[in-house]
């Protein structure tokens, strides 16, 4: 076994730190505080390629991996941008990959050079507000009329569609009733944000104030056939097959953000001193920073194992889940152990702690909630009974 990078992972993430690195600390503060979309930054990584990573090169992108891509978001987030950087990147890794992997030429040739371009936004719109996590149990109905398709219902959290041409829609188009399996009868759609009977509320949140979550609201929305994913009542599993992905990209952020504010807490406790001595000559200040850094490490062998699997097409479903679990906690930890070693200051804008604090603790809820990655451990690995 060889845990080392390849120099083409190293020269990643020289290169991305590089250009992450002219944008510092102040700067995402600002965006935060302001909840300004940091356009200057995506533009400066469309310009260099980076939002084409997993496209591939036949539409315009490198044509890489899932690891490529969680090095990547990795380094932007030690980088000091947390989600508010990464999240819009992110975006041109994750919703695309169901057209990649199952949507038509047409699509195929109309979204991905545009996206790896910096030229579109892809939304996300899966989530229903009385579904959760019960993704079977969607309400969102798209009825087939001549050569189109009409859809009604309502999505919940979904990302940046306030700058987003199309969003990317999950919606049942046989009832749940009439299924045989539940995770039957729904399918996916590429939804123009622009048409008549679509409605988009911002939610005000608790962090990632610069990029928009969203109620969306979908009255009688006439969309063309055209506009169908893949095959018609399997939206769930073309959808399933980039879920695994998605977590081991939030598990690298997470580890990213964690790394960031460890190392502005290992900074501080070296130069602030007090009683005659650096604080971080105390074991109480000592320990926590250095049990942050350990569960760090460990977090970051689980998403480089897991991208290895999903690249080299084995199953990693497992690997995925523990690495999301895992990589949330540590981010977390180490967060909030470098605001404790901040003391009052760790409560100030102006130490950048307290927003990497705020934007780590979504990872504990999303894309899948920490007590979902336990269930899928327990049944899935483990083979204990079904829990809900």
């Amino acid at each position: 076994m060889n845990f080392t990078l390849s120099e083409e992972h190293e020269a990643i993430r020289t290169q991305v730190r590089a250009l992450c690195n002219r944008f510092g600390l102040d700067y995402w503060r600002e965006r935060d505080a302001s909840a300004t979309y940091p356009e200057a930054f995506l533009k400066a990584m469309a310009d260099a390629g980076w939002l084409g990573v997993v496209i591939p090169e036949a539409y315009g992108g490198a044509g890489l991996g899932i690891t490529e891509a969680c090095l990547v978001l990795h380094e932007i987030c030690a980088a000091g941008a947390g989600t508010t950087g990464a999240s819009p990147v992110h975006f041109a890794f994750f919703p695309p990959m169901p057209v990649i992997k199952y949507g038509s030429e047409e699509q195929k040739k109309d979204l991905l050079p545009k996206i790896a371009a910096g030229e579109l936004s892809l939304g996300f719109s899966i989530t229903e507000p009385d579904a959760g996590t019960d993704t079977s149990r969607i309400t969102t109905r798209a009825v087939r009329d001549g050569d189109d398709y009409l859809i009604t219902g309502k999505k919940v959290w979904s990302s940046n569609l306030q700058r987003s041409g199309r969003t990317l829609l999950l919606a049942r188009t046989t009832p749940f009733e009439q299924c045989e399996k539940k995770t039957m009868g729904m399918s996916l759609f590429l939804v123009d944000l622009t048409l008549p009977g679509v409605t988009i509320r911002e939610i005000d949140k608790l962090g990632r104030a610069a990029v928009d979550s969203n109620e969306l609201f979908l009255d009688q929305v006439r969309v063309p056939a055209s506009a169908l994913v893949g095959e018609e009542g399997k939206g769930f599993y073309q959808l399933i097959s980039g879920l695994n992905p998605e977590r081991l990209m939030v598990a690298a952020e997470a580890v990213g953000i964690g790394r960031a504010a460890l190392d502005l807490g290992v900074r501080y406790a070296k130069e602030r001193v007090v009683f005659g001595r650096p604080i971080g000559a105390n074991q109480g200040i000592q320990f926590p920073l250095a049990e942050a850094y350990s569960k760090l490490e460990v977090a970051w062998l689980m998403v480089l194992h897991g991208a290895w699997l999903y690249d080299h097409n084995h199953a990693c479903g497992a690997e995925a889940n523990i690495a999301k679990l895992r990589a949330a906690d540590a981010g977390f930890e180490a967060c909030d152990a470098s605001l404790q070693t901040h003391g009052g200051m760790g409560y100030a804008r102006e130490y950048h702690i307290e927003r990497l604090w705020r934007e780590v603790r979504l990872y504990k809820i999303a894309p899948v909630s920490q007590e979902m990655a336990l269930n899928f451990i327990g049944e899935h690995v483990m083979g204990l009974p079904k829990s809900y």
